[in-house]
């Protein structure tokens, strides 16, 4: 049997296109998943135009934000069943052996591999997904909010687990691109106010979807002075900055803005080595953290306000299309006309 799939086919600038490929054969512990949904990640975005900094095995179908219905069931998985409405995590390849998988932190195995860039993804009608990955859906919540678990929870690990948020923080978060969006959501959620988020001149529609997330102060960093209104919240600086800009560029903003002792944490990527002067991080006992992807409660905790409609989801989603629409979906993300994209992909025919 033969699907459509949107392939990256060569480490080019737009070597994608729809492709007839095989369905998946599943062993025993995975299970075949009809896609319901695939929301268009930035890395998405920035593979198809060969700007990603993270090494990809063409040709591999892209997606990795995904949910769905199991379809067919691996004789080894447990707790599942034949028509369950699932979503995925992207860790699709681990050793399951090293100290990280063993404590639960399998998603910095060194040998992981995702889904879009090391495996094939879910930009398809289906794919094979390992059982250890799925996570049932609340009956309420739709495919096309359901695919947002995986960002939701890329954002949760950054304000939730990696730094530590009180009441009354003041919380900066730099870059309103759909994971600075949303890390500015948990933040409210885990009681940042003032809570700030910072963009450009082109990002003025974002910066009023950071409002209805929860900022209540938003910055044209082209225009206003960034620094006078953090002092002017706190003449310390921030407790926490979040660098969800894809920039390198901006750490040294994010060192320059956080308070003595305060946090910083980076979830962005950034595609250029830059020289930061790190001297303010010494000066001020400043703690800098990196944060990458998720673990299994992770995911739990996110779909629970997910179904609960608390992270206020359908504000980012600004396109849906099938996967014929795959290069409309993935323009409007690139030229910043839509936060995100979701691709719904066509009845499953094959």
């Amino acid at each position: 049997m033969t699907q459509s799939a949107v392939v990256q086919y060569a480490l080019e600038p737009m070597a994608v296109e729809i492709r007839e490929v095989s369905v998946p054969e599943i062993g025993d512990e995975d299970v075949l998943l009809a896609v319901g949904a695939v929301s268009v990640c930035g890395s998405d975005v920035h593979q198809a135009y060969n700007t990603h900094s993270w090494p990809v095995n063409v040709p591999v179908t892209l997606g990795h934000e995904f949910g769905g219905t199991i379809a067919k069931l691996g004789r080894a998985v447990k707790g599942f069943r034949e028509g369950d409405r699932v979503v995925s995590e992207t860790a699709a390849v681990i050793c399951g052996a090293c100290a990280m998988c063993r404590s639960g932190r399998y998603n910095l195995c060194p040998t992981r591999k995702g889904f879009g860039y090391g495996v094939d993804g879910a930009m398809a009608e289906y794919v094979k997904v390992p059982g250890r990955c799925l996570h049932h859906v609340p009956a309420s919540l739709s495919f096309d909010l359901a695919c947002l678990t995986e960002p939701h929870a890329v954002a949760y690990n950054a304000m939730c687990v990696n730094v530590t948020i009180r009441p009354g923080d003041v919380v900066v978060v730099l870059g309103p691109g759909p994971i600075g969006l949303l890390c500015a959501r948990m933040a409210a959620l885990s009681g940042a106010n003032p809570l700030v988020m910072v963009g450009l001149t082109a990002d003025a529609e974002r910066l009023e979807t950071a409002r209805r997330l929860g900022a209540t102060h938003v910055v044209n960093a082209q225009v206003d002075d960034l620094d006078a209104i953090v002092r002017g919240l706190n003449p310390l600086g921030a407790d926490v900055v979040c660098d969800a800009s894809g920039s390198s560029r901006t750490l040294a903003a994010a060192l320059r803005l956080v308070r003595p002792d305060g946090q910083v944490t980076k979830v962005g990527w950034s595609p250029e080595p830059l020289a930061v002067d790190l001297n303010p991080l010494v000066q001020k006992n400043v703690r800098l953290q990196g944060s990458f992807s998720h673990n299994w409660p992770i995911w739990e905790r996110v779909l629970h306000l997910l179904a609960s409609g608390l992270t206020g989801a359908e504000h980012i989603i600004g396109l849906r299309a099938g996967l014929s629409g795959w290069r409309e979906a993935f323009d409007a993300m690139h030229e910043g006309r839509v936060i995100k994209s979701v691709l719904l992909p066509d009845a499953h025919a094959h």
